[in-house]
């Protein structure tokens, strides 16, 4: 089974509190985009991995220089958190073909273990319900949840309280990533004391479907962390101002940012300026409705 996961942005993200754990608490909207990863699942045979074991093999690999392979994957923890639920003994294979850039803000690494929860709860037909299969993805990161549907949500909490948006009208995207990751427990070990308040009357579904003003959503309070160390991130987000975007924000707790457009084709004239300068590395993308798309 082969499965694309896709990419996410986040079009507004606020710090609205903290938990007495440390977690900070959000309101935050996200929405997938057409880039992705590719995720294959294959069943192995019982018994290639030689004696019998008390778990079942699960071998993940990666194309990416940075992203570990076998038991360091975030991947290999969703088969494992899987499997051992529904006490599966079934050996796997899971191979992740990477497109979606690693520590941008993205969320590349949840995407690949919320495809592997809804690709092996497909393949082995294990009954998980959606709600289940969320629930499993929380202990696995505060963003894997929302992969699970794979549809655009506000989202609060530390993340796992999602709120679903319906249809939107398609929107085109330029994504830049500069070349290096940020690393999000960092940003958030860095925020100031000093948190914002939530938007009460920010409209989501008139912005998204085009009644509203779009660009008011362009919120992100953790750019004030992370541009202060990365000011290349900030330059970013000029550039695509400059070529014509509407609104540019930083997604997630960086280091890509994207830039807006008012149509496709005014999207495309930036991308083909903007992908040529070396000092970053840009995607052509558009916000999606659908959830995980599995290829044959």
């Amino acid at each position: 089974m082969k499965i694309r996961a896709p990419a996410k942005i986040n079009l507004s993200l606020r710090v609205v509190g903290r938990r007495a754990d440390g977690y900070h608490l959000l309101d935050t909207i996200m929405v997938p985009v057409s880039l992705y990863d590719d995720v294959e699942i294959r069943k192995l045979r019982r018994g290639a991995e030689g004696k019998k074991s008390a778990s079942p093999s699960i071998k993940v690999s990666c194309d990416h220089p940075l992203v570990p392979d076998g038991e360091q994957n975030l991947a290999y923890r969703a088969a494992r958190l899987i499997l051992d639920k529904a006490k599966s003994g079934q050996p796997i294979d899971i191979r992740i073909r990477k497109r979606i850039p690693v520590g941008a803000g993205l969320g590349g690494g949840s995407t690949d273990a919320a495809a592997t929860l809804v690709g092996l709860n497909r393949l082995l037909k294990l009954g998980f319900s959606t709600e289940q299969l969320e629930r499993l993805a929380l202990k696995l990161g505060a963003d894997v949840p929302f992969f699970i549907r794979g549809c655009a949500a506000r989202a609060r909490c530390i993340g796992e309280r999602l709120q679903p948006i319906g249809h939107f009208a398609r929107r085109w995207l330029v994504i830049l990533y500069p070349g290096f990751p940020v690393s999000t427990a960092w940003v958030f070990q860095n925020l100031p004391v000093k948190l914002t308040k939530p938007s009460v009357n920010t409209s989501i579904a008139s912005s998204l479907t085009g009644s509203g003003n779009f660009a008011e959503m362009l919120v992100n309070n953790l750019e004030c962390v992370t541009l202060g160390k990365y000011p290349k991130i900030g330059l970013l987000k000029r550039k695509l101002l400059r070529a014509g975007a509407t609104g540019s924000l930083m997604s997630g707790s960086g280091s890509s940012v994207f830039g807006v457009f008012e149509t496709k084709r005014k999207a495309e004239q930036a991308f083909r300026r903007l992908r040529q300068e070396e000092e970053s590395q840009a995607f052509l993308v558009h916000m999606l409705n659908r959830r995980f798309i599995e290829k044959a």
